[in-house]
Parts: structure tokens; sequence; C-alpha cells
């Protein structure tokens, strides 16, 4: 009696994975498709009580509301520092500090990687590192995994905090930033990995690798420790600032010279001259971080509750309106034309369009799984009986996993944790395990999930001029990923 509801509460994941991946149907389709049957399955199996049916698709819009200012004021931002030069020049001044390739790629694909995520998210960073690493002379497959090696662990806290605050939202304890940020510590490890990547196959490759080895070790310290120290101020920083903090760091000791190479390898020759100083450089983003604390500070929790049966709550703090501010101050700091602000505005929406339709699915979906126990059938939620098969012991080592396979299959940590969060709640409530530490597993798996996502392979291909690669970056990125999960595996079951 109990083995068809299961199937049944399963079917719309296999669908999901049938027509992604052996379809091969765009995952926007891929995701409406699912919450129809999730709706069919919740109105005539479960006979689910349609106030609430109705109500999981009303809060599914507003999730995805929220997120899509984000999107758009990130996008935006991005446009601008893009069209204005911006990122060109960053990554000219990054290259400035050393000519030595292997300081070159962990300041780009670690630093400048962790920033964008920390700001922008979705996979900006990869897409925008990829092409600086092929002008240093990587090799355009190369570039594409290192720069998603370097889409990781920032993840945890991307898009200013997006992936807790609302891809857990209410389901989050206090404990959950925290608990992320010092589990993902395991992240250090992301800028040997890249090391390695750049490295192997060459004659000397063993010594180049260990040559560098302590910089990338330093690198990989000096963003995860101030992570941990600024969540507390709040969760949409510590991506954004550890990033600026662990450069200010590392570009400290690299100019007094200590863990760096000792013997350059592979001059690069920088290929044309500064257009703007560092000062006009920073400022656009010196602008939005002030802008985001000023936010998080006088804002605060204040927002308009929506009055459904399932309580959503508007926030007057949304990130998405810092980004959107500080592009507009960049405008007239640079003095740009209006014909700047209206291209800007248009990609945004266009690139935020698709994103936002595939939250309001898979987060429809996923209301509609959890609140499917209120129905006349007498029937378990479709999320309580999915926990059944993750309800063991091993719960630690298996919620990580889950994350990273949600953003293998969406590309998002955010939707990950949308589509995947409860069932695993569910989980640890039934077996004693602490909530917050199980989701905090979660977040980070998520996070090295990144390194795999389908959506950010083809968006970083599609920038370099690849196609049809994606077996070869997943070989690539595949050894990595499964290490950094088996690691957050082994530090979950020994904190629970």
């Amino acid at each position: 009696m109990t083995f068809l509801p299961a199937l049944l509460a399963a079917a719309p994941f296999i669908l999901f994975l049938i027509l992604l991946f052996w379809r091969k149907t765009k995952l926007v389709w891929v995701s409406l498709i699912t919450l129809v049957l999730v709706i069919i399955l919740a109105t005539f199996y479960w006979q689910t009580y349609p106030t609430y049916v109705f109500n999981s698709l009303i809060k599914g819009f507003f999730v995805a509301f929220d997120i899509l200012i984000i999107i758009f004021g990130a996008v935006f931002f991005l446009e601008i520092t893009r069209e204005t030069k911006i990122i060109e020049n960053i990554g000219y001044h990054l290259e400035s500090i050393s000519r030595d390739i292997r300081v070159q790629v962990i300041f780009l694909a670690w630093f400048f990687e962790n920033f964008l995520e920390g700001t922008a998210g979705f996979g900006t960073p990869a897409a925008v590192v990829a092409p600086l690493l092929v002008s240093l002379g990587i090799t355009p497959i190369n570039a594409v995994i290192i720069a998603l090696l370097g889409n990781s662990a920032s993840g945890v806290f991307g898009a200013a905090g997006t992936p807790i605050k609302v891809g857990f939202g209410a389901l989050a304890g206090d404990l959950v930033p925290i608990t992320a940020a010092t589990i993902n510590l395991i992240g250090i490890l992301v800028p040997v990995f890249m090391l390695w990547f750049l490295t192997r196959g060459r004659q000397n490759y063993k010594r180049e690798f260990i040559e560098a080895l302590p910089f990338a070790v330093w690198a990989g310290i000096a963003f995860a420790i101030p992570s941990i120290f600024t969540v507390f101020i709040g969760q949409e920083f510590p991506s954004i600032l550890g990033s600026a903090i662990g450069l200010s760091l590392v570009l400290i000791t690299t100019k007094l010279g200590i863990f760096i190479p000792r013997k350059e390898k592979e001059l690069v020759e920088i290929p044309h001259p500064a257009k703007l100083s560092l000062g006009k450089v920073l400022t656009p983003y010196l602008f939005l971080i002030a802008i985001l604390l000023v936010g998080k500070f006088t804002l605060g929790s204040l927002g308009i509750r929506i009055p459904i049966i399932i309580k959503h709550t508007f926030a007057f703090f949304n990130p998405g309106f810092a980004f959107i501010i500080a592009g507009i101050i960049t405008l007239l700091m640079y003095k740009k034309d209006i014909n700047l602000f209206t291209y800007s505005v248009k990609t945004a929406f266009k690139r935020s369009l698709v994103p936002f339709l595939v939250i309001v699915f898979m987060s429809s979906m996923a209301q509609i799984m959890v609140n499917s126990v209120y129905n006349l059938a007498s029937l378990p939620s479709m999320i309580d009986l999915l926990a059944v098969h993750v309800k063991n012991a091993f719960l630690p080592l298996w919620a990580p996993l889950v994350g990273a396979f949600g953003s293998f299959l969406t590309g998002s940590v955010t939707i990950s944790n949308l589509m995947f969060g409860n069932f695993l709640v569910a989980a640890a409530k039934d077996l004693g395990f602490n909530i917050d530490k199980i989701l905090a597993l979660t977040v980070v798996g998520g996070a090295a999930g990144n390194m795999i996502a389908l959506a950010d392979i083809v968006a970083a291909e599609a920038v370099v001029g690849l196609k049809h690669k994606e077996r070869q970056v997943l070989k690539g990125v595949i050894i990595p990923c499964l290490i950094y999960l088996i690691l957050i595996g082994i530090v979950g079951m020994f904190i629970l």
C-alpha cells in the first residue's frame, strides 16, 4: 500500500531526469511539466485541499519574485560594469600584480569569481572569468574547468545570501549560516585543485605544483577565515567581504614576496595598458558593499506580510535594490548616457526571465509537495514519503550529496534548496538530527555541486567558443567535486 504512494512521490523527479537528460528538454519546460505532474498528483491522488494547492502556487510566485529582483539587479550592475570596461580593467590590475600565471589564475578564478558569486551568482562567475583565463593562454577546455572549480565555495552565500535566505526560507534557523561557513573551510582546497589542473601534464608539473602550493593554500585560507567572521554581519556578506578581505591580505603578502613561487612560470605579456585607475575600478564595488551594509542595518527584517494561508513576507531589504542603486551611481560617475541604462535594463529583464520562470515552477512544486499533507486521502505528504529513502543514520552523508545533485540538475544552489530542503528537514526531524546542521551540510554540498552544474557548464563553454564538450568538462571537475562532497559528509558525521 505504501509502495505506490512512494513511487508516485518520486515520479516528478524521475520525469525531471528523463526530460532533462534523455529527451534534452530545456530546463524551463522540464520545470513546468514537472509542476503540472505534481499538481495532478496532489489534486487527484493525494486529494489535497484546493486552497493549499492554490496558495502553494502563490507562495512559489512570491519566492521567485524576490529572487527576480536580485537577479535583475545583479545583471543590471554586471552589464554596467562590463560596458564601462570595469571588469576588463580588473583583469588587467590583477594580472599586473604578478606575471606568474599560477598566481594570476588564482587571483582571477578564486578571488574575483568569489566576489562575482557573492554579488551576482546564478552562473555569472564562470561565464565572466573563463574568457579572462583564455586570454592568459590557457586552453578553452581547461579555462572552463578552472572557472567552474572557482564557482563553488562562495556559492554557500551566493547572490547576497540567496541560497539560505530564500532557498531555505523559514526552514533555516539562526545556526545555519555560521555552521555552513565553518563547514565550508573545506573550500580551502579549491585553489589547490585549480593549481593541479593548471600544472598537470607539464614536463615539470610536480615541481611547478609544489612551488605554488603554499600560495594556493594561503589563498584558500585568506577567503575562508574572513567568510566565517563576516557571517555575523549577515548572510549577505561572507562571499562578498570574504573575497574582498582575502584579496587584500593576499595582495599584501604577494607584494612582500610571501608564499609566492620563487621562480615565475609562463610569463604573460599584459595585452593592453590600464585605461582606468584602480580607484575608479574599485569604487562601484565599494558603493555596492556600502549600500548593502546600510540596507541591512537600517531596514533589517522589516517587510510586508502577505495574508495568505502559507505565510510570506516581502522584505524591504532586498539585495537587488542595492545592485540597482550601485549601477545607477556608476552610470552617473562615468557620465554615461541614457542608452547604456536602457540597454542594461533590457539585458537584465531578458536574462532574468527564464531563471524567474524556473524558480516559480520549482518553488511552487516544492510548496505543493510539502502541503500535500493536508489531504482527504489520509496519506503522508510527498516530501515525507521521499524522506524515507534518506532517513537513516547516514543522513549527514546524504545531505551534501542531495544538495550537489540539485545544483547539478538546476545550476543553482538556491533552486536546489527549494527542491530538497523540505524533505531533508522531515528526515532530520524523524531521526532526531539537528535541523540547522543538516541544512548547513546541504547548502555546502550544493555549492560544491556548482562545479558540475549543467547550466553553468553550457554558459561557460559558450563564452569561450566551445560546443558539446560537456562530457570532457565533467570528467575534469567530477573528482574534485566528489572529494569536496566526501569531506563535507565526513565532517557532518562528526558534528552530528
